[in-house]
């Protein structure tokens, strides 16, 4: 019995500007609707993944639907937003101006170190983590082996509940587009 975290493709990232901190909540938005990058094609390693799973789940987010259905439309079974991305927080800050490629981990590090506004907390994240996990498990054990699409916050947090329930694989399922971590359940 296997789970596989993988990660979805490249997306179409919305204009990359100065933005101020006020502002970074609408881009997150638009981040969040958008699809993959029409250059986005899974790689051999991650096709064959899916093809060897009977059940591939995704978030409800586009990019996460867009990347399954490059994987293997035939055998998603599930689409939720049980397993969309973590949060993303925002403030209510005007003065500086910086790149989402700045603003993203500085919120992401805020995040975990309790801050939220505008979003779920780091420990909402987790609990909706675990409810994931259980919901794979059981999928897996249905199916034999199930290819989870999210994304980079949610999948390391999935995977660390992964490993906290008695699964073995990698820590960091990865973080590049594409990128999966296998885990099998210990007996």
């Amino acid at each position: 019995m296997k789970i596989t975290l993988l990660r979805h493709g490249k997306p179409v990232i919305p204009i990359i500007k100065k933005i101020s901190a006020s502002e970074f909540l609408n881009w997150v938005k638009k981040y969040d609707a958008s699809g993959l990058c029409a250059t986005s094609k899974p790689p051999k390693q991650a096709i064959n993944c899916a093809k060897n799973s009977e059940a591939i789940v995704c978030s409800e987010l586009p990019r996460s639907i867009e990347s399954a259905e490059a994987l293997n439309s035939k055998a998603i079974i599930l689409s939720s937003s049980l397993f969309n991305e973590a949060g993303m927080p925002s403030a209510n800050w005007h003065t500086l101006k910086v790149s989402p490629k700045i603003w993203a981990p500085i919120f992401r590090l805020f995040w975990l170190f309790g801050y939220s506004n505008n979003s779920e907390s780091f420990q909402e994240a987790k609990s909706r983590a675990k409810e994931a996990v259980i919901k794979l498990t059981e999928i897996a054990h249905e199916q034999e082996s199930v290819v989870f699409v999210g994304h980079a916050i949610f999948n390391r947090i999935l995977a660390n509940e992964l490993r906290h329930s008695g699964w073995s694989g990698p820590k960091n399922p990865g973080t590049k587009h594409w990128s999966f971590g296998v885990y099998a359940l210990n007996k």
